[in-house]
């Protein structure tokens, strides 16, 4: 159990895809304006990244590697992703359709968001069981939801203060996002 324990903690704070890996920033900028559409964002992001690690699991271990098709990959798990992504589109425009108007075009990108993929692709490599390699998934997509989260509470923050003329909009959330990757390296020395 303390296994999964450092493994959440590790992909919250030290490994967190977006402030270590810089992977899936689009949506990481894109999405965090506002509180709300970062949170429905997340939510997406943690279904489609836990869903993702669990099924590309099953596909390289029974299909992939088997027929040594490993070289495949990448290939096969983007088809898994875009799959869940239109699963999600569709059953946040039925039920949701006031969050499916607000995520607007950055539903889609979760599709091409690198963090998706990065993390199957890092689940393969790293030869887990599949319980571990969709709670890695869980954990990575629970960290970049975390990151997301905090990072538009900072934009919106931003919005309401008087700053320079230079710093207001994307440049602003610039630096906050280097400040606040700078802050997530500070975890590197934590130890369990």
């Amino acid at each position: 159990m303390s296994e999964y324990f450092v493994v959440l903690i590790g992909y919250l704070l030290m490994n967190n895809y977006v402030m270590s890996k810089t992977l899936g920033l689009c949506p990481f900028i894109g999405v965090s304006k506002r509180f709300d559409t970062a949170k429905g964002m997340g939510m997406a992001v943690i279904f489609v990244i836990t869903m993702a690690s669990f099924v590309t699991w099953l596909i390289n271990e029974f299909l992939l590697l088997p027929f040594g098709l490993g070289y495949m990959q990448t290939i096969a798990f983007i088809l898994v992703i875009a799959v869940l992504v239109q699963i999600v589109e569709m059953a946040l425009k039925k039920l949701l359709p006031v969050l499916y108007q607000a995520l607007g075009v950055y539903l889609p990108l979760i599709t091409t968001n690198c963090v998706v993929l990065g993390v199957t692709l890092d689940n393969a490599k790293a030869g887990t069981d599949l319980l571990m390699s969709t709670f890695s998934g869980f954990a990575a997509s629970l960290g970049f939801t975390f990151a997301l989260l905090l990072f538009a509470c900072i934009r919106e923050k931003l919005a309401l203060s008087k700053m320079p003329k230079w710093m207001d909009g994307f440049p602003g959330a610039l630096i906050a996002a280097g400040l606040m990757a700078i802050a997530f390296q500070g975890f590197n020395g934590l130890s369990f």
